[in-house]
């Protein structure tokens, strides 16, 4: 199937009558481990003629667990979804985490997926997936019941990186840290925003350094500061840039985090263009300055900290 086929919830999807391969998970991030369940998800498919899907769920459980504090996720669903279909998926189920999903039992699961899914048959999870009402379901319980009801579970072991295991958790805190280069290497693909180029306050073109400013606000955020980047327009080639991820302290206040990336190479990107920026590399962390002239010369100095690092990486 060359369209990945989308449905909001089990209970409204209709796909074709071929065996259905269910890779099940949150996958905030879709990092190395997640791709190792979903790849056999995938793999299975093609082997059998069948159609490989996903079945992941919005909002995380913490929402309606500890609204109070909920996990800040690292992608919301529009980029999961892009990331998502980049693997080669047939189809991309979007599970609603209501309390009434929430409230079905470990053993109720399987046949709630029989019943929306009949030519359903194999899942696919890690080997430490929790399912159920009070998480009551582990890989134990899903392969008893999953062979009685005449399916096969694939569970995938944890991926280590390092000596300690790849999790969405861990990503969570090397960005905050603005550790850019063991993030990439966990997601397996370089951390990235997306958004459209609008109007800033024209400060950095007042000093010197003009900006694309990114309408992006997600809930995890990376550590403020300056880094290293690619920018990517309709055009697909990507160009280098510096950027500053933060309040602005010295001439703020603003009211939220702004994403402001200076082009290291002439390019035609402008206001209302859809980019992506790719983060690549940490220069420093946001600092207050004494007065503009001093952040004017810091920003020259992030600007040849950036240029540094591309010379360093010839192949970028």
């Amino acid at each position: 199937m060359s369209t990945l086929l989308q449905f909001d919830s089990l209970e409204r999807t209709a796909l074709p009558a071929q065996p259905l391969h269910l890779a099940i998970g949150m996958f905030d991030g879709v990092h190395l481990g997640h791709k190792s369940v979903i790849e056999s998800a995938i793999h299975s498919a093609r082997r059998s003629g069948g159609l490989a899907g996903v079945l992941t769920f919005w909002p995380h459980p913490s929402a309606l667990f500890r609204p109070e504090n909920p996990t800040r996720l690292l992608m919301p669903p529009e980029m999961k979804r892009a990331v998502l279909g980049r693997l080669g998926l047939d189809f991309l189920i979007e599970q609603n985490f209501s309390r009434e999903f929430a409230g079905t039992g470990a053993r109720e699961f399987i046949a709630l997926l029989q019943r929306c899914l009949p030519r359903l048959t194999a899942v696919y999870v890690g080997e430490n997936w929790r399912f159920g009402r009070d998480r009551a379901g582990d890989i134990t319980v899903l392969i008893e019941e999953a062979r009685q009801a005449g399916l096969a579970v694939f569970s995938a072991p944890r991926l280590n990186h390092n000596g300690a295991p790849i999790s969405s958790s861990r990503i969570r805190e090397l960005l905050a840290a603005g550790a850019m280069a063991e993030a990439n290497a966990l997601l397996g693909y370089t951390y990235f925003a997306e958004g459209a180029v609008q109007p800033g306050r024209q400060l950095g073109r007042i000093l010197g350094f003009p900006t694309l400013n990114l309408a992006w606000e997600p809930e995890l955020k990376p550590g403020y500061g300056v880094y290293a980047v690619e920018v990517v327009g309709d055009s697909g080639k990507p160009v280098k840039g510096v950027a500053n991820y933060g309040l602005r302290p010295t001439v703020g206040p603003a009211g939220r985090p702004l994403l402001e990336v200076h082009l290291l190479e002439a390019s035609a990107l402008t206001y209302g263009d859809k980019v992506t920026v790719r983060w690549l590399h940490f220069l420093r962390p946001e600092a207050r300055f004494g007065s503009t002239e001093e952040l004017r010369a810091q920003i020259a100095r992030d600007r040849e900290g950036a240029l540094v690092f591309f010379q360093k990486d010839p192949a970028r």
